[in-house]
């Protein structure tokens, strides 16, 4: 469904990414951990153009092959038409209701009707538990909210992947199990994700493949149960046991 080719990414003379090659199936939940520096997160945003990859190509589906070094508008805007990205900080217009911001994307890039795009909307806010927020602003509602609501945007425009950056970095610990019982949900429904994440609870228990990235390479992938609980290489290994010393969350 998706195919990643000799990616690579610099900022100056920082060599990020160093051609990352990375195939994801239709339905897969691909976990990403991996240090803070590793380049996970502009990997990611690689995959939608948020980062414009130096070099290497993106395949999304049998229709679509966008090459890094000479893009088009037209190829970006159908590979951001594909992918939905759920950030770290959630990212919500700030001047709009919670219902404004779900219909947002559905009305100004996909041109639905007001009422078509409400209907979504509402139906959504019913699906993360927040119908009773619909005309609140964001500045109202916790992280946890707040970010539940950016998933339901997410959704909204029923992507072929969504692509998650760290989402429960920013919260406090307290509302990081809801967001994480949200994404349990939408995994169980088969909808492709990518998630960069430090959850390594979250990892083993909904992803079906996991990825190390360190130093702007992929180090190990494979299942759960290969990369997290039995690691082949000794950086994976390292990264593991340090990260396991701090509290980790029951979803």
């Amino acid at each position: 469904m998706i195919k990643l080719s000799g990616i690579y990414k610099k900022f100056q003379q920082h060599e990020v990414l160093k051609g990352i090659d990375l195939e994801v199936k239709k339905g897969d939940v691909l976990t990403i951990i991996g240090p803070s520096g590793s380049g996970k997160t502009t990997f990611l945003r690689c995959i939608n153009f948020l980062e414009k990859p130096d070099e290497g190509t993106i395949e999304i589906g049998s229709t679509l092959k966008v090459n890094a070094i000479k893009p088009s508008k037209k190829d970006i805007l159908a590979l951001r038409q594909k992918t939905a990205m759920v950030f770290q900080n959630y990212n919500l217009f700030q001047n709009k209701t919670v219902l404004e911001n779900i219909m947002e994307g559905l009305t100004v890039v996909q041109k639905k009707s007001k009422q078509e795009a409400r209907e979504v909307a509402e139906r959504l806010l019913h699906k993360i538990g927040l119908e009773e927020k619909r005309d609140a602003y964001p500045s109202s509602l916790s992280g946890g909210q707040q970010q539940r609501v950016g998933i339901a945007r997410a959704l909204a425009l029923n992507p072929e992947v969504i692509l998650f950056d760290e989402p429960t970095s920013a919260l406090d610990p307290e509302m990081v199990g809801e967001v994480l019982q949200l994404m349990k949900q939408i995994a169980a429904e088969g909808i492709t994700m990518i998630v960069v994440t430090h959850e390594i609870d979250f990892a083993h228990e909904v992803s079906n493949r996991v990825v190390f990235m360190d130093g702007g390479h992929i180090v190990e992938e494979g299942t759960p149960e290969e990369v997290i609980v039995h690691p082949q290489k000794e950086r994976t290994q390292q990264f593991l046991k340090r990260l396991r010393k701090n509290p980790e969350y029951i979803i």
